[in-house]
């Protein structure tokens, strides 16, 4: 009689998501090969592909096999005639009728492609679209504002004239078929501006708030003593940096009577602005230190509000940190290093 465990199914190993498979594959690619598969991919997607590449680098040959199954069968859907269709075509009607009766005909016929041109804009760096916005015609603006991810365009008109802002606004709304001219005018724009190096976007790095991140992490005493430096030679970037190491988020990091304490030294109406940009865990907890008709003043408050400036949010809570950065220097209230232990 077969023994009762050889009886059972196996469990169902589960299927490998389509970006861990097009991760592996592209690990099992020459270097070359990979590089020029994620030419072709939006910015976006070889951000997804390279996390997929780093999560996936020690993937079991079982998941290696699921990954090139997964290939094979898709494979299969894809005709043999479309592979290198376009280039075919037109060198076969290149050979046939010339170059110029050539591109005569197929640009009567064939479908058309999209400018690779504008594919710059989508790794531009927002300051050097917002420059182009600012230089170029208008109408070439216009074409860039349309092609442009909506969040990006918002942010390339945001420092522009406002006058500019409301033309640029004006002609991509009335833009409908874009003359082909028009694209190889932009083209060109795109070909010859920024050539030292601004098309690419930036990655932050460095700044006030990588240096508060880093002190935050230092012994209290340490971190003081840098900051006291710091104010010798730039007293206003020691200013942003003291306010980047505790933001009003970091009040969950407080004790509660020290928290009371802080909250007790702010004046109401400025607390129920600051508070109007928090999360409700935020509000209940800061809430919770203060007696019953107190809160219940705060929350009468907020209520009140209709839509609250996000700078006039800011300013509160700045206002506020201001009271927590002052009651620490006083011994009232306690905020502890990263490398400070307490007993």
């Amino acid at each position: 009689m077969p023994d009762a465990a050889d009886t059972l199914t196996p469990p169902a190993t589960p299927a490998i998501e389509g970006s861990a498979a097009a991760a592996i594959l592209l690990m099992l690619l020459d270097e070359n090969e990979a590089a020029t598969i994620l030419k072709h991919l939006a910015p976006e997607e070889v951000r997804q592909l390279a996390k997929s590449m780093f999560d996936t680098a020690n993937a079991s040959e079982q998941q290696i096999g699921q990954a090139l199954d997964r290939f094979v069968v898709r494979s299969r859907d894809v005709s043999a005639l479309a592979i290198g269709a376009d280039t075919r075509i037109r060198t076969v009607i290149n050979q046939a009728v010339g170059n110029v009766r050539a591109d005569n005909i197929l640009a009567a016929v064939a479908p058309q492609r999209s400018a690779t041109s504008l594919e710059i804009l989508r790794w531009m760096d927002v300051d050097a679209i917002s420059a182009l916005l600012a230089t170029e015609h208008p109408q070439v603006g216009a074409l860039i504002l349309s092609v442009l991810v909506p969040d990006v365009a918002a942010r390339a008109i945001e420092t522009l004239d406002e006058i500019l802002q409301a033309d640029l606004v004006l002609r991509a709304a009335q833009l409908t078929a874009v003359p082909a001219a028009a694209i190889e005018d932009l083209e060109s724009v795109l070909a010859s501006a920024n050539v030292d190096g601004q098309r690419v976007a930036k990655q932050a790095i460095g700044g006030p708030s990588d240096v508060a991140k880093i002190m935050k992490k230092m012994p209290k005493s340490l971190s003081e003593r840098t900051i006291r430096a710091l104010k010798k030679t730039d007293k206003l970037l020691a200013q942003t940096i003291e306010e980047e190491m505790f933001i009003f988020e970091n009040l969950r990091d407080l004790d509660k009577k020290s928290l009371g304490s802080v909250l007790r030294s702010v004046d109401a109406a400025q607390l129920a602005v600051a508070l109007k940009g928090t999360d409700d865990d935020m509000i209940d907890l800061c809430l919770s230190t203060m007696s019953q008709r107190a809160a219940e003043t705060i929350r009468d408050e907020m209520a009140e509000m209709t839509m609250v400036k996000r700078a006039d949010v800011d300013d509160a809570q700045k206002s506020v940190m201001t009271i927590v950065r002052q009651m620490a220097a006083s011994g009232e209230i306690m905020i502890a290093g990263g490398g400070d232990d307490y007993v």
